[in-house]
């Protein structure tokens, strides 16, 4: 790549080099962002073919298959390299032409892959024959040497899963199983979800405890509803505040605090004002008759 890079202008290069960056780093993470990086780099150095390898899987990220094909046609006319037949195979399979995808899987083309690369090109063949509603010429087609080896390379666990799940398609779940866990055993880096599909043929539920919404969720059942007052009314601490004390009635006045400052004696209320009720008056007065009343 930086030697394709070298032939475009320095500034130019910098540009590109810093989008096909920003698709590397974001192709799994986000793949619509990535995309759109790529879109750049495209428009700025179309005549480069690492710019149009990059281009084409940011598109089969997006599932953009007839796109991609055309980019990774166009960067294998530019390099002359065949490692791009597989994913070229399985673009055809994601446009619904899976026949084409097992013309493909016969060409002189695969005898020049490496190693990693005919296992590539061996799960996108047995992905076909399952399009085509074969599993079991599925099951066949990955039955191959690298299969039975008990190295573990970086490509063993996706063959291994591939197998088992031809086998669960094929109707063989003991079989399945068993390539499941031998799948998991090879999967360092989790690029399977081996012990998922374990769990489902083992009858095994895993529950998301943080997910509230999660169906078997169980929340207490007073969580969100008001607690309701028991029948003798002593769970209340307000009620119990408001009633009075050893039987006496709410209504007498004597154990009532007066909060108008007043005497319980007094038959008319001071007007807030300072006033009496029946009218304007001296408010010395008032007020010495107020503190004659207190003393009293």
């Amino acid at each position: 790549m930086r030697q394709e890079l070298l032939s475009l202008p320095k500034t130019l290069a910098v540009d590109v080099a810093r989008n096909l960056v920003m698709v590397a780093k974001l192709l799994d993470e986000d793949p619509e962002r990535a995309y759109g990086h790529s879109r750049v780099a495209l428009r700025l150095a179309s005549r480069v073919g690492a710019v149009r390898e990059a281009a084409g899987f940011a598109s089969y990220g997006v599932e953009k298959y007839a796109e991609a094909l055309t980019e990774f046609r166009a960067a294998r006319r530019m390099t002359g390299s065949v490692h791009l037949w597989p994913i070229m195979a399985d673009c055809e399979r994601g446009m619904g032409r899976p026949e084409r995808a097992l013309t493909m899987a016969g060409e002189p083309e695969v005898q020049r892959l490496d190693r990693a690369g005919q296992i590539e090109m061996r799960l996108v063949a047995a992905g076909a024959r399952r399009d085509l509603g074969q599993p079991d010429a599925a099951v066949v087609t990955l039955e191959c040497q690298e299969l039975a080896s008990t190295a573990v390379h970086p490509w063993t666990a996706r063959l291994r899963y591939a197998y088992a799940d031809a086998l669960l398609a094929a109707g063989r779940e003991a079989e399945a199983r068993t390539w499941f866990a031998k799948a998991l055993d090879a999967d360092q880096g989790g690029v399977t979800n081996a012990s998922d599909r374990l769990a489902e043929l083992d009858g095994v539920e895993f529950l998301d405890a943080l997910d509230p919404e999660a169906d078997d969720w169980d929340e207490p059942e007073t969580a969100g509803t008001p607690v309701a007052a028991a029948d003798d009314g002593d769970d209340d601490g307000q009620e119990d505040a408001q009633e009075p004390e050893d039987g006496d009635s709410a209504d007498d006045p004597e154990e009532q605090e007066d909060h108008s400052g007043l005497d319980a004696d007094d038959d008319e209320p001071e007007d807030r004002d300072g006033l009496d009720a029946d009218g304007p008056g001296d408010g010395a007065a008032d007020a010495e008759d107020a503190d004659g009343r207190a003393q009293a």
